[in-house]
């Protein structure tokens, strides 16, 4: 046996239905509207953008590094320049200078790595982007965890990275960073 239901509307749903809106409707208003002005960054720029933002977080103010490793245009893992976890940071306690190097902190480029690993994302055929150019050390870090691409802001100290990429067939190259904060 079929059930008759009844549905009633109150009258402001009623008028709000009549009130649609048409496609034509929504296209006169997009011609009508002014042309965007606005200036969209390219994806080197994007992700350089994004490894400054992450510089923000550094805990060593003797420099702030970000860093950011992407595949086909997906962040995979992010990190910056920090000291160890549950030990004190350089901003609270203090530097621990070797070499004029603060030896307390871990390179954002090492941290990025290490949080991929922590999280089980494969980072082989990844690019990383990095505020500053690797240090010798980070170098053989990226290298090895089979990073294909290093895309730096500044130039940091070691020019041997230069040589050792294009003997392995490594992209490296500097994008302009924003002015970390």
């Amino acid at each position: 046996m079929a059930h008759r239901i009844n549905i009633k509307f109150k009258k402001h749903h009623l008028s709000r239905l009549k009130k649609r809106r048409t496609p034509r409707t929504h296209a006169k208003k997009a011609a009508a509207a002014k042309p965007s002005h606005r200036v969209r960054v390219d994806w080197h720029q994007y992700f350089m953008n994004i490894a400054a933002e992450v510089a923000t977080r550094s805990t060593c103010d003797r420099k702030h590094v970000g860093a950011v490793i992407v595949r086909d245009k997906t962040i995979l893992s992010t990190g910056y320049n920090g000291s160890v976890r549950g030990l004190p940071h350089c901003d609270d306690a203090g530097h621990m200078m070797e070499d004029n190097h603060c030896v307390a902190t871990i390179h954002a480029e090492a941290n990025a790595i290490i949080q991929a690993a922590k999280n089980g994302v494969r980072v082989d055929g990844a690019d990383i982007y990095i505020t500053a150019s690797p240090c010798w050390n980070c170098f053989k870090i990226v290298t090895n965890a089979g990073l294909r691409s290093i895309y730096y802001g500044e130039f940091y100290r070691d020019d041997r990275i230069f040589d050792a990429a294009k003997r392995l067939g490594m992209i490296i190259s500097q994008i302009k960073v924003p002015k970390i904060k």
